[in-house]
């Protein structure tokens, strides 16, 4: 395996049709089944203003990084704000959800997985 690069405007735009998931849209930039690599799935999150992601849980650990625009993410019932440059880790079977804020939220999300399809959303 050797490294490579991938560009955001170059994937394909998903989501924000699926009331399951809410109106979230993103783009996965590294994932084994789209790109040479293994054990990491990584893309960026879009919401327009007052966009969602609903309330779900999956059994890898997963991470978002604040790239624009603001928002709170629920994990477990704690509401935590997120913006530009905030860090936040949501652990393992963690219940969590996102309400962007009237600006939208644009974030990074990454899983320790090899795809994105492995990662099992439960949203009972």
């Amino acid at each position: 395996m050797s490294g490579f690069a991938m560009h955001l405007e170059h994937q394909t735009l998903e989501g924000g049709f699926d009331p399951v998931f809410g109106t979230v849209q993103w783009r996965t930039l590294i994932c084994a089944n789209k790109t040479p690599s293994s054990g990491l799935v990584f893309g960026v999150a879009t919401f327009g203003a007052r966009g969602s992601l609903n309330p779900h849980r999956h059994a890898p650990a997963e991470f978002y990084f604040g790239l624009s625009g603001s928002g709170v993410v629920t994990i477990e019932g704690e509401d935590i704000a997120i913006v530009a440059g905030t860090a936040i880790f949501i652990p393992p079977n963690a219940r969590h959800g996102v309400v962007a804020g009237d600006d939208g939220l644009v974030f990074a999300y990454g899983f320790p997985s090899d795809t994105f399809a492995a990662i099992g959303y439960d949203f009972s």
